[in-house]
């Protein structure tokens, strides 16, 4: 089960980079919204979703807070400007991965980022695995029992109950 959970993220994170791509090139109506905002909504919910494909379902919220903390690592770093990294940028795929100007409004979008990422991992998730089987972040000591015992039956482990029949 966790492979077909791994390919389902895998083709939710690839199909986000040809929409990604596209939003650096929309020419239409709120261009600079699609291409600097709606970009970066995507780009975190790419990393959510390529994260997902190799990490436990239950460490979802983990996986999306840790994105979510690096890409806002990444928007400060953009405030600083050494010519190695001004390099990187100059480049069509560092300038997509890196950023080039810090702004504060990248921030709600990154939050939107984090929550749509979750939101289409945690579809993925559940669909592969059976309602028994789905993780949780909080263990459970409980062992259930076996498909064969049920409550009130003789119990294998127990050993023989006494018979109340003479």
């Amino acid at each position: 089960m966790p492979s077909v959970v791994r390919w389902r993220c895998l083709a939710l994170s690839g199909a986000l980079v040809p929409l990604g791509l596209w939003t650096k090139f929309y020419a239409g109506p709120a261009s600079a919204w699609v291409a600097g905002s709606l970009g970066g909504v995507l780009y975190v919910a790419f990393w959510i979703l390529l994260a997902m494909a190799f990490a436990p379902a239950r460490w979802l919220l983990r996986v999306s807070l840790t994105v979510l903390s690096l890409t806002c690592l990444l928007e400060f770093l953009q405030l600083w400007h050494p010519p190695w990294l001004e390099a990187i940028r100059g480049s069509f795929l560092g300038h997509a991965l890196l950023g080039s100007t810090f702004t504060w409004l990248d921030f709600p979008h990154y939050a939107l980022g984090a929550l749509a990422g979750a939101a289409l991992a945690s579809a993925v998730i559940p669909a592969a695995y059976p309602s028994s089987f789905r993780a949780s972040d909080t263990p459970s000591f409980r062992r259930p029992y076996p498909p064969s015992f049920r409550p009130g039956s003789r119990n294998p482990a127990q050993g023989k109950q006494p018979c109340s029949r003479h």
